[in-house]
């Protein structure tokens, strides 16, 4: 008998759910690290689901055969211990009583839970315990219970495992999440409730980072909370098992599957309407929908559903196949799985209601096997799965959980059912996008480091781009080498938090500020300990005494740590991202997945300066904030631009503009300096490069730093501005071009962004003419407002949803937005932002649809300079004048689909002018 024991305690119920799967995802872990798994299923706990006391009969069918059913020794001997009982201490809770005063003998029942719990582990010789959805109200007494035998139970396991946690504690439906609107739990933040507490034995575990967020909200002081997304095995693929056969659905059908629970909450009655209205678009393919569940949990919904589908003469093809075993455990009985069911389906609906479904199993499930989905927009929807770039139709339902079928959402999945090719890239795509995050690696992961048996984190190896011995080192390279050929960058120390990635080009003149820059950084107590931070100089071909002068400085100051590694390839963009890349790397070889403290990566240009107080109120934002980005405060100083008044007031007022934006909406990193959470760069694939054609060679796009805020904001991730951080612009920026700077074509024309060589070249310092400073303002203005205002709202939808967007649009103008984003973004087929500077095509047009009143909101909260918007193109003015707002909007839209090149890309002036 293995001497390493799993003890897995559901607080679901209920004999197979996505809670008892999980679990035993994670168990399967444990076991291929020589773990008996045992499972208690929680009938012993949750009084609503009829079965308290209730012995196993056939659960174990559906169960893989490694699997053995337990229960607490006893259990059902406790005194005063019964469903009764549990109503009572869920009724207090809601009451706001607490059950130890209002109970008859909830202490009693608590000690004698605990007694029993630790009783029987010490009989099975458990060495481990994974506790799921443990913090839930619906039984505070065997909370508290299994709280008490965690810490007597802690010692005893001591000698075997040190001081290190033994128990694994996951909250699947915190009760912020699980049927709010039902009131089943009560009203939050539930004061009575057991809150999790800091314990030497527990890990505790969220799924993504809002529940993370919430649970620390509720729980400021809570020290080891780790984010475990649901897992899902991207290896397991089923080939056709006979499904279709055995419960007669012609092979020619179009199968919608179904595989949740048969509950009210669970809505399938939306399926029965869909599959009524795929009837009306499928001529003469006929459509099958198959409801996977067990039958016998909630008869009423099951008999229900039986009577929409008879009254809607669709009874024939409603498919009722009952409790299938779990896609991606082996079952030890007979009969299908949901992998088979997958395997022979054509899409995988998930119509849930508003607020039951926290997470949504049967989406990661349908994304592993390779099988298109739909899904209603649930509460947690876009957090869990949305914002991760996968295609899907998804249907709006609001908080009331009404969700009518529109036309719009009923031909999407009909194309679907009907166009294979499209079927096959969808479920290409999904499988791609989903693994980078819910692959069953991390559960492993997870259960290596809380054994002590963490591997060398994959990818251990440092690798970059750089020059080996005056020869350009790529990718397969034994080490880091600095341009000298010999000094390798060491491992990231213990205790550094961050690392500032500086790309430079022949940037002599400007080093002695910028390391005296960073040499000096303080905190609010004096200088900052520098070994929070080193710094990863990356030069780009440098042809001057860079690299030899930045070593120099960087010796004058004592603890100042730097290293030097070369990019061959010419490009800010190409330095930033081997740079960032390393940083990355590093951090991950130190720390694996440990998610304790995080890791950030610094981007900082070489010609610009930083205020001394720059990386600790970075550090401090993104600490306190959970970000995955820390967006700077970039400005000029005035001083730069005396005698040339028409220039600066242009500037300030982008300036200006650009603050009150990025305080409501969150801002966009740029190179001249943000922050980022190494794990959020790494689970986006770090800074994506693409290229384009100049005078006949390929060249890398200027806008890096963009795209990739883009990538971190549409898969999820926050973004939070910190004014407090301020990096000062260097003004050759503007003098390098000026003319260019005017005709808004500073970074190129046509669609080609690039960089090109900011250093003057000629006399500067002149100020503009009067029609050169509108010319000026109005390509500011224009960059300005679809990158900082609309985009982050296309990004994100339910920014509009805050107090501060809202204030600064209005409310009216926020709901109009909210209402428009959708269509547009649908119109245009963006169900992801891949190739990532497709998001220009929708922000253009909500532009020019709200460009007066957006105008009208930045006069009132920035100031009457802003003025009034640019002209439009003749083009639309033509269109517009003729007072057709529906026909302007359409052309509109045939003028912004160019995305990547022609007029509408130079009329918002191409990269940005200030």
């Amino acid at each position: 008998m293995p001497d390493s024991v799993l003890w897995c305690v559901s607080f679901d119920g209920t004999p197979m759910s996505g809670v008892v799967v999980e679990a035993l995802k994670l168990g399967e872990a444990f076991r291929q690290r020589g773990h008996r798994v045992l499972l208690d299923i929680g009938y012993d706990i949750k009084e609503d689901k009829g079965r308290f006391f209730a012995p196993y009969t056939d659960e174990a069918d559906a169960l893989p055969g490694w699997v053995e059913l337990v229960r607490v020794d006893e259990i059902a001997q406790i005194p005063w211990y019964t469903p009764g009982f549990v109503r009572q201490t869920l009724g207090a809770v809601r009451r706001g009583y607490q059950p130890s005063q209002t109970v008859a003998c909830f202490e009693v029942v608590v000690e004698a839970l605990a007694r029993r719990i630790e009783q029987t582990w010490h009989r099975h010789g458990v060495t481990a315990v994974l506790v799921e959805n443990g913090t839930l109200p619906e039984n505070i007494a065997y909370t508290q219970a299994l709280y008490r035998a965690i810490e007597r139970y802690g010692p005893h396991l001591a000698d075997r495992n040190g001081d290190r946690p033994f128990v694994l504690w996951r909250d699947h439906d915190l009760m912020w999440n699980s049927e709010p609107s039902s009131g089943k739990y009560g009203i939050a933040p539930y004061p009575l409730t057991p809150q999790p507490r800091n314990s030497p034995w527990i890990r505790y575990l969220a799924l993504h980072e809002e529940a993370r967020r919430r649970t620390l909200e509720w729980v400021p002081g809570l020290r080891d909370l780790r984010v475990l997304h649901n897992t899902f095995d991207f290896d397991r693929v089923t080939t056709a098992s006979g499904l279709r056969e055995h419960y007669g659905i012609p092979a020619e059908a179009a199968l919608v599957a179904r595989c949740t629970r048969l509950i009210p909450q669970k809505r399938a009655d939306r399926e029965i309407d869909l599959l009524v209205r795929l009837g009306e678009r499928l001529g003469d393919r006929p459509a099958y929908l198959f409801l996977a569940g067990d039958p016998s949990e909630h008869p009423p919904t099951v008999a229900a559903l039986k009577q929409q589908a008879q009254r809607l003469g669709v009874e024939d093809r409603v498919i009722f196949g009952g409790r299938l075993a779990a896609r991606d455990l082996g079952a030890a009985g007979p009969g299908f799985s949901v992998s088979d069911l997958l395997a022979e389906a054509d899409v995988m609906s998930f119509l849930t209601s508003y607020d039951y479904e926290s997470y949504g199993n049967p989406i990661g499930e349908a994304v592993a096997s390779g099988v298109p989905y739909l899904s209603t927009r649930y509460a947690l929807y876009d957090i869990v799965y949305g914002r991760k770039g996968l295609h899907a139709p998804v249907l709006e339902v609001s908080g009331p959980d009404e969700a009518p079928l529109t036309d719009e959402f009923v031909a999407d999945v009909a194309e679907l059912l009907t166009n294979p090719l499209l079927r096959s890239r969808v479920a290409a795509h999904n499988r791609a996008r989903g693994e980078t995050y819910f692959a069953r690696s991390r559960a492993a992961e997870m259960v290596d480091d809380l054994l002590g048996e963490r591997p060398q984190a994959s990818g251990a190896r440092v690798v970059a781009s750089g020059i080996v011995d005056g020869a350009v080192g790529r990718g397969d390279a034994p080490d880091v080498y600095s341009p000298a050929g010999r000094a390798a960058v060491p491992p990231l120390a213990a205790g550094t938090r961050m690392t500032v990635v500086i790309p430079v080009r022949d940037e002599a003149a400007n080093l002695p500020a910028v390391i005296e820059s960073l040499a000096g950084q303080r905190g609010p107590d004096g200088p900052l300990d520098r070994s929070l931070f080193d710094v990863l100089l990356v030069d780009n071909n440098s042809h001057d005494d860079t690299v030899v002068l930045a070593r120099q400085l960087a010796a004058q100051h004592d603890g100042l740590r730097l290293h030097v590694i070369g990019e061959s390839e010419q490009g800010v963009s190409c330095a930033r991202r081997t740079g960032m890349g390393l940083a990355a790397e590093r951090a991950q070889v130190r720390d694996g997945d440990d998610t304790g403290e995080r890791f950030y990566l610094v981007s900082a240009d070489a010609d610009c300066r930083v205020a001394p107080d720059w990386l600790y109120e970075l550090l401090s934002a993104l600490d306190g904030d959970k970000a995955a980005i820390g967006v700077c405060d970039y400005y000029y100083d005035e001083a730069h631009f005396a005698g040339r008044p028409l220039l600066w007031e242009a500037i300030d007022r982008t300036i200006r503009s650009r603050r009150v934006a990025w305080e409501r909406f969150g801002g966009f990193p740029d190179g001249k300096g943000f922050a980022v959470d190494r794990r959020s760069y790494q689970r986006v694939g770090g800074i994506e490069l693409s290229y384009q054609l100049e005078g006949g060679r390929f060249v890398s796009h200027l806008s890096d730093d963009w795209d990739f805020g883009i990538l971190v904001r549409a898969t999820g991730d926050d973004i939070v501005y910190v004014p407090t951080s301020r990096v000062e612009i260097n003004p050759r920026r503007v003098d390098h071009a000026i003319d260019e700077v005017v005709a808004g074509r500073a970074y190129g024309s046509g669609g080609i962004i690039t960089m090109r060589d900011i250093r003057p070249t000629g006399p500067g310092g002149r100020d503009l003419t009067e029609a050169e400073a509108v010319q000026a303002w109005e390509f500011s203005i224009k960059d300005f407002m679809p990158k900082n205002m609309i985009l982050a709202a296309v990004l994100t939808p339910s920014l509009l949803d805050d107090e501060g967007v809202i204030d600064l649009l209005s409310p009216e103008l926020a709901r109009r937005m909210a209402s428009r984003i959708p269509q547009i973004t649908a119109q245009t087929h963006l169900l992801s932002y891949v190739p990532i500077h497709s998001y220009k095509t929708p922000c253009f047009r909500l532009y020019f649809e709200f460009a007066e009143e957006l105008f009208a909101r930045l006069r009132a909260k920035v100031g009457p300079d802003i003025g009034y918007p640019p002209p439009l193109p003749d083009c639309l003015q033509e269109v517009r004048d003729t007072g057709d707002e529906e026909r302007f909007r359409e052309f509109v839209r045939h003028y912004c689909e160019d995305r990547e090149s022609g007029e509408a890309h130079d009329y918002f002036g191409n990269g940005g002018v200030f």
